[in-house]
């Protein structure tokens, strides 16, 4: 099933992703992984959530700020790539939890995101991950994740790779020297 087919399915339509709070880009692609930049949630039109998960924020409402995130973090994907069906794989996701010292649930907070990755994407949803306590987050938002993408090549750049690959498998033709032309 076509990924954007999933989204409609369960009645996600993505925003714009937003920009950049300071000096940095929302991703950066090399070879066949594409690295996200940390995004935190909020809607658009809404101010930011601002506090700490075991203080301000209950584990579901972090749950539900991870899973905001997600969706901020897959329109990212979105804009870079074109095509949801580039993503071949989610291959990492770092999740920060701004939190008290005590609270030891980040996991479960993390899972709103990893959890709606594998509802959008499927298996190539599956990822490691890693889920930490920060002491704070910019801006004071309760979660930030970044996420490293595996994707496949664009129509135009796998079309490109076959011409190559036919060109360099081609027999080579023997150019014949200067001298036997005048013979």
């Amino acid at each position: 099933m076509k990924t954007e087919q999933r989204l409609k399915e369960l009645s996600i339509e993505l925003t714009k992703p937003t920009s950049p709070m300071a000096n940095y880009v929302n991703a950066v692609r090399t070879g066949n992984l594409l690295y996200l930049a940390g995004k935190g949630p909020g809607l658009p039109g809404h101010p930011l959530p601002v506090g700490k998960v075991g203080r301000d924020f209950t584990r579901e409402q972090g749950y539900e700020y991870a899973r905001q995130t997600g969706l901020s973090l897959i329109a990212v994907m979105k804009a870079e790539l074109g095509d949801l069906d580039r993503v071949k794989r989610i291959v990492k996701l770092l999740g920060m939890v701004n939190a008290t010292p005590e609270f030891g649930e980040q996991p479960e907070v993390i899972n709103g995101c990893s959890d709606l990755f594998v509802t959008v994407f499927g298996d190539r949803g599956r990822h490691a991950r890693s889920a930490v306590g920060m002491g704070s987050l910019p801006r004071g938002i309760p979660v930030e994740i970044e996420v490293i993408v595996e994707i496949e090549d664009g129509p135009a750049r796998r079309l490109a790779a076959k011409t190559a690959a036919k060109r360099k498998a081609a027999p080579k033709t023997k150019k014949k020297s200067a001298k036997s032309k005048r013979r």
